[in-house]
């Protein structure tokens, strides 16, 4: 019996690594002799680069960076062949490398993330993924835009890099400069939401208070961000702040479509392209995933979805092991998802339910398995 193990990480608790060493030690308590792969999975946040670099393998490349408040850090990016590399936004740019504080919304920036693209195109890579979750900035990614030689002008005509709070400040921009290479490449953005520049379900009223904002700032930073949407518009022509994902990643999404011509798509699917998921599960008998909660969000498009969307097309089994569902967590059976067990096993609070989170996990995966070898005890 082979049993594929691919979970989305716990945030904050367990990464899918130490689910997957939870779950094999479980596996073998219950089915010994069993065989059991790992396939870390990440959704195109932070841990995305590893993920894909502990089953495809590859090279890492450091490199000195700008963090979303201007200091200097180590970044990498994954190369994968002499032609490809993935990028991972939150490396350079992400909200895990910075404290939570008020008013970061309007202060961050992702140069960092330019820095990246930019080294990869002048080491000649003309196929370049870049995973956009798990940002930090609302910038509408003038700052990687900056990175790559576009210059933003103020009124008195001086140049400056705009962060969130300064995008109305913007004049002019000038796209004379952007890197002749950025044209040559081919850019795949790995994104998970659709939701588009501007207005209610945009960057800034969906994701802004995540990352700082205040009801007061979130004015300013949406006013910034449409007066930046025009002045962008002019330049690629067409209303990209309407684009399904266009405010993903505080507007880099927008940033990308408009200037690097990338093409937006499934951050999960894309990962478990990347790792060949089809070739792993290809003689697996039962799939097990998971993620911290389940509900109606994780039908649209994300671990889940992914996982379920192979297993449908071999016809295998797929078990969830969440650390709780909320609503519209059923949705995820029409995916491919079989059933779904949650690591709680009695009433708790969150604070409990989290220190707690490996013994939970243990023992929820251990009664997992114990109910799948009843049910092929049934079947006999």
């Amino acid at each position: 019996m082979k049993f594929v193990f691919a979970p989305d990480s716990f945030k904050g608790t367990l990464s899918s690594e130490q689910q997957i060493a939870l779950l094999k030690q479980a596996a073998e308590e219950i089915f010994p002799g069993a065989e059991t792969v790992g396939v870390p999975i990440a959704d195109g946040g932070e841990g995305t680069i590893r993920a894909v670099y502990g089953t495809a393998g590859g090279r890492l490349k450091c490199c000195q960076v700008t963090d979303p408040l201007g200091e200097t850090i180590e970044a990498e990016y994954l190369i994968l062949d002499n032609d490809s590399v993935l990028i991972e936004m939150a490396q350079a740019s992400g909200i895990t490398l910075i404290p939570y504080k008020s008013g970061n919304a309007g202060k961050t920036t992702s140069y960092g993330t330019g820095e990246l693209i930019k080294d990869a195109l002048k080491n000649g890579y003309q196929n370049i993924t870049v995973s956009i979750g798990g940002s930090a900035t609302n910038d509408g990614g003038a700052g990687m835009l900056a990175a790559l030689g576009v210059k933003f002008y103020d009124r008195n005509g001086k140049s400056f890099i705009p962060v969130g709070e300064t995008l109305q400040e913007i004049e002019r921009i000038d796209s004379s400069n952007l890197m002749s290479e950025v044209k040559k490449t081919s850019f795949c953005v790995m994104c998970d939401v659709t939701n588009p520049l501007l207005g209610s379900r945009g960057a800034t009223y969906v994701f802004g208070p995540q990352k700082g904002a205040d009801e007061k700032q979130l004015e300013r930073l949406e006013t910034g961000m449409r007066h930046y949407a025009a002045l962008i518009e002019k330049i690629c022509g067409y209303e990209v702040s309407k684009c399904s994902g266009a405010g993903a990643a505080g507007g880099m999404g927008a940033a990308l479509l408009a200037f690097c011509n990338a093409r937006l798509q499934s951050g999960i699917r894309t990962i478990l392209k990347m790792v060949d998921f089809e070739a792993i599960i290809a003689d697996a008998d039962l799939i097990l995933t998971g993620e911290g909660r389940i509900d109606g969000q994780s039908a649209c498009g994300k671990v889940l979805d992914g996982i379920g969307f192979y297993a449908k097309k071999q016809n295998l089994p797929v078990l969830a092991l969440a650390g709780s569902m909320g609503e519209g967590a059923e949705t995820v059976y029409a995916c491919g998802i079989d059933s779904i067990m949650t690591t709680q096993n009695r009433p708790m609070e969150l604070e409990e339910a989290l220190e707690q989170a490996e013994d939970l996990y243990r023992d929820a995966a251990k009664r997992m398995f114990r109910i799948l070898r009843a049910g092929i005890a049934v079947k006999k």
